[in-house]
């Protein structure tokens, strides 16, 4: 492709050298360089690109893409300096690509919780209906059946366009994309054309990144800022924030609800370990999901499935017999004992599974719950999640979750600092989180419930840069079958 088409839609503030050369790649990377490729000077939390940019024209890269020109220059070399080389790297790459996400209907999911379990659903749903369905996630891609292991939530914009691209080739009718804050900050989704975005809930989380509060909802806020008046804008009208998504958006506005009229609303009639029953838009419908922020979830993508025009009776039927996305309230029951796999790792989504298990429970059996704080994240939240977990549960081991480059006890021990005096005698820290589930595991009892919060599909611990194996599922089955 030449590198004239790679630039449509680049506001070009200088330019040294000729556009009418091959590109045979986009790289950010200075260790990917090829011959021939565009190289991305991009300034980083931990480098700037630029200070590399000598060493891959030196490895034959014809073109170099920067906010400020090097004072010394390659000949052969062209040298296209822009306002920001994050947004030129989306915006070319999607030229780069043939725009892909036109091709399709791509819809993008996006708020502190459910982001998963929404975007899981609607790629089963759709499924189901027959179509051809691409999903981009937390936990994994999928092309169809085939599937793609997910090294982030959302791709960097290069790894993005070629698997829409891929799924385009695949014949995929649609895309359901987990949108994170982060991407929408480091424009990885520049350059990307939306059919719809649907907005969770946002709660308190990353603020290691985005510094504020307020900076994260304007994170979010952003991805509904850019959506074309030919899409639509779904949001959760009983989120306090819901609407503050929708305020400058272009798209058509919908809600739904489960406190207030909205345009998608349902009641909960009953919820149970076996589901939820659920009125929905005067529909009497049985789920397989549990909870009342599975009930949200739910609503999401009936509003989702009706603004894409699918049928009603068919998308609640076909609804009511899947199941949500690995380590999401994933329910296991052995010896008498129940065990609850759950992705929470904020502070609302600790509560919310709590507070559905409480819901649930009969009131003679023991909650437990295991919970940690992943290290080289958000400390503010450390007591938060301790103090939570300990007012909702009837015994807390405070443990280790991914401590990367940080000591795993100092976290626990400011985890500790949010455990008021009456809840400490309930409170047990074991910073080995396999002694901290076998624990759990010995102190229950039959009837009782075990909530082990924070990992859920993850199948590692991160430790100063090594990941191991380590799966909380399986470690749970395999102490819960050792129990007689």
């Amino acid at each position: 492709m030449k590198l004239q088409e790679v630039l449509y839609g680049i506001t070009i503030t200088n330019l040294v050298g000729h556009t009418n050369k091959e590109v045979t790649a986009l790289v950010f990377d200075s260790r990917q360089v090829t011959k021939g490729a565009v190289f991305f000077a991009i300034k980083g939390t931990l480098s700037d690109g630029h200070a590399y940019i000598s060493n891959v024209v030196s490895a034959g890269v014809g073109v170099v893409v920067c906010e400020q020109i090097p004072e010394e220059k390659a000949d052969d070399v062209t040298y296209i300096e822009v306002a920001d080389s994050s947004v030129a790297l989306g915006k070319m790459a999607a030229n780069f690509y043939g725009n892909p996400s036109a091709k399709l209907k791509l819809i993008g999911i996006t708020g502190t919780n459910g982001k998963t379990t929404i975007a899981t659903l609607l790629f089963k749903l759709f499924r189901e209906l027959g179509y051809k369905v691409g999903l981009i996630s937390t936990v994994q891609n999928h092309i169809n059946d085939q599937i793609i292991p997910a090294t982030h939530t959302t791709p960097n914009p290069i790894a993005l366009n070629k698997l829409l691209q891929d799924m385009v080739n695949a014949g995929c009718d649609y895309c359901f994309m987990e949108v994170s804050s982060h991407a929408v900050t480091q424009h990885r989704i520049e350059g990307l054309s939306f059919a719809g975005g649907v907005f969770s809930n946002i709660t308190h989380d990353h603020l290691d990144f985005h510094k504020t509060f307020d900076n994260y909802i304007k994170a979010k806020k952003a991805f509904f800022d850019v959506l074309p008046a030919s899409s639509f804008a779904l949001t959760n009208l009983d989120d306090k924030n819901g609407m503050v998504m929708l305020q400058n958006t272009k798209a058509t506005k919908k809600t739904y609800a489960l406190k207030q009229l909205a345009d998608f609303r349902a009641k909960i009639v009953e919820n149970s370990f076996n589901g939820l029953h659920l009125d929905i838009n005067d529909a009497d419908v049985f789920f397989k999901l549990v909870g009342s922020f599975n009930a949200y979830n739910l609503l999401a993508v009936y509003g989702t499935a009706m603004l894409l025009e699918q049928d009603q009776l068919t998308v609640l039927t076909t609804l009511s017999n899947l199941t949500g996305a690995e380590g999401r309230f994933e329910y296991v029951s052995l010896n008498g004992i129940i065990g609850i796999i759950d992705y929470a790792h904020t502070p609302d989504a600790v509560q919310n599974v709590l507070s559905t298990i409480q819901d649930i429970r009969k009131g003679t059996e023991q909650v437990i719950t295991i919970i940690g704080c992943g290290g080289d994240r958000d400390k503010t939240k450390r007591p938060i999640m301790a103090q939570v977990a300990s007012d909702w549960s009837d015994k807390v081991i405070l443990t280790s979750d991914n401590p990367r480059t940080e000591n795993p006890q100092k976290i626990v021990e400011e985890m500790e600092v949010g455990v008021s005096p009456t809840n400490k005698r309930k409170t047990l820290s074991i910073v080995d989180r396999r002694e901290a589930i076998k624990t759990a595991c010995h102190l229950a009892k039959p009837g009782d419930i075990i909530l082990l919060a924070g990992k859920g599909h993850e199948k590692y611990q991160e430790i100063n840069g090594v990941r191991y194996h380590f799966d909380d599922k399986e470690e749970l089955m395999e102490q819960l079958n050792l129990i007689s």
